[in-house]
């Protein structure tokens, strides 16, 4: 566990960052970082030629990359996450968050059920193909 990575929450909160030490904190290249800064959903400040990023950043990269783990588009991340900035009411927020999660539960209850009839119609093609197959072998 990098430095970076074991730094309490409240030591970060004024802390600034490099792509390199968020890279290495979530294990993500530093191309990765400048992918989700030119989606918009990280905006870092520049000192010369070196992007800083600050615990805003931080936070945003963090909820990019548990978005990405629930299978979420990067236009959906992007929705939550700047709502994740917005002043506005949090029930509001966490409907919208609860809406997404819902029709991302029904898309892969979908793929599910797709999967389960792809899988059933292979095992009969296999025991069609075994049977055949032993009737082939037993033929000789």
């Amino acid at each position: 566990m990098t430095s970076s990575a074991s730094t309490s929450v409240a030591e970060a909160q004024g802390r600034l960052f490099t792509i390199t030490e968020l890279a290495a904190e979530f294990d993500i290249t530093p191309r990765a970082i400048r992918f989700y800064e030119d989606m918009g959903l990280l905006e870092p400040t520049r000192a010369g030629r070196n992007r800083i990023y600050t615990h805003r950043d931080r936070t945003r990269l963090k909820l990019t990359l548990r978005g990405k783990r629930l299978g979420l588009s990067l236009q959906e991340i992007k929705q939550l996450v700047d709502m994740y900035d917005s002043d506005t009411d949090t029930a509001s927020q966490l409907k919208a968050f609860l809406a997404v999660l819902q029709q991302h539960r029904r898309q892969l209850q979908q793929q599910l059920d797709d999967i389960a009839i792809t899988l059933a119609e292979i095992a009969q093609h296999e025991e069609r193909c075994e049977s055949l197959l032993a009737d082939a072998q037993a033929g000789r």
